[in-house]
């Protein structure tokens, strides 16, 4: 797969850390990109349109992060979710990977982390 054929979920409440991962990833190319406010939009974006992956902050209002990731998982569970947060408790950050996130990259957003989750992804496919 190539990042111009990638569909790409980000899940933030946060209008600017929304635009630093486009940001960021658009250096490696165009995937579609898509957005959610909140773990429920999260979920429901999801469903529609079955990304490749996912970039999902914990802290969020309706569903926190790891709710979403419970119900995205159960949906699909194939589902690669990266864990993109400023809350760094082991005990959030272990219940996001139990749940079934791949990764997690700690806020403020490290441009070189974001390309080295998308990378890897792309090798992996």
């Amino acid at each position: 797969m190539k990042i111009n054929e990638m569909k790409i979920l980000i899940s933030d409440d946060s209008i600017l850390a929304r635009k630093q991962l486009k940001d960021i990833i658009s250096a490696l190319g165009t995937p579609a990109f898509f957005e959610a406010t909140d773990g429920q939009s999260a979920i429901d974006k999801y469903k529609e349109i079955n990304p490749d992956i996912v970039f999902l902050d914990i802290v969020m209002p309706r569903k926190d992060g790891n709710i979403a990731i419970s119900e995205i998982m159960s949906y699909d569970p194939n589902a690669t979710i990266i864990i993109v947060s400023s809350v760094g408790t082991q005990t959030q950050l272990k219940c996001a990977l139990e749940a079934g996130a791949k990764d997690f990259i700690q806020k403020p957003i490290d441009s070189q982390q974001v390309i080295d989750v998308v990378t890897k992804f792309l090798e992996g496919r």
